[in-house]
């Protein structure tokens, strides 16, 4: 691999393990202020950019696309990661366009559904920073 290429991965790599643990941190935060949807929305983005950053690392190619089942897959992610993936996959356009899902996403999640998929994100962050 090309060194000047690495170094531009290895900063994409970090700065998507930067953006995912502040996305979840947004996602705790939006939680408790009970703005559910946008609490599952910042979840999905913390799994999805830990998944990157350990995908750059890992494959030395950063992921196309926003599938965090098959970014999960790519890693060998132990099952309880592939089914915090499966969780969270969807909620990319569902919790943020109401063409997307059964309505309107401000009014489709409630506290215990921002919950789970809080833990689902949190799973897949704590095992990320387990392998990078």
């Amino acid at each position: 691999m090309e060194s000047e290429g690495w170094i531009s991965l290895k900063k994409s790599s970090e700065a998507n393990w930067a953006q995912a643990r502040a996305d979840y941190a947004a996602a705790v935060t939006l939680l408790d202020a009970g703005v559910y949807y946008a609490s599952v929305f910042f979840s999905q983005q913390a799994a999805e950019k830990a998944l990157r950053a350990a995908n750059i690392e890992k494959t030395g190619k950063n992921p196309k696309g926003h599938n965090l089942i098959q970014m999960a897959n790519n890693l060998d992610a132990p099952l309880e990661v592939m089914n915090a993936a499966a969780e969270l996959n969807p909620e990319f356009l569902s919790s943020r366009n109401p063409e997307s899902s059964e309505g309107v996403p401000a009014q489709l999640y409630d506290r215990r559904s921002a919950r789970l998929h809080l833990r689902a994100a949190q799973t897949i962050v704590d095992w990320i920073k387990s392998i990078i």
